[in-house]
């Protein structure tokens, strides 16, 4: 009967370590400022410019980033590791980004 309560901390643990794993690469990569930055705010929904991100991490962002609200929403699964977008995914943000005003909203995903 407590079966599927074993079977959900079986789970769990497995989750905790690939987070472990991932955290560990991306904490280590060149977005490390921004994902600590991120990590450490308060609030609910932090806005940063491209200038401040660029501040943050030490290097310009793609160009990509200021042309497509994908780079931002739609992290590339194939990319080798870590990944850029890890810096938010591992705050436990979502990045909406407003192009035009060259910003991005990283809110919190509850």
């Amino acid at each position: 009967m407590l079966n599927w309560t074993k079977r959900g901390r079986a789970r769990q643990s497995q989750l905790k370590a690939d987070a472990a794993r991932v955290e560990q690469s991306t904490i280590s990569g060149k977005a490390a400022p921004l994902h600590k930055y991120l990590d450490e705010r308060y609030a609910d929904a932090v806005v940063l410019t491209f200038a401040e991100i660029e501040d943050l991490v030490g290097f310009a962002l793609p160009a990509l980033a200021r042309l497509s609200d994908d780079w931002w929403t739609m992290p590339d699964l194939d990319a080798s590791w870590p990944r850029f977008a890890d810096a938010w995914i591992l705050a436990h943000r979502t990045a909406r980004p407003n192009l035009q005003a060259r910003t991005v909203s990283f809110e919190r995903a509850f």
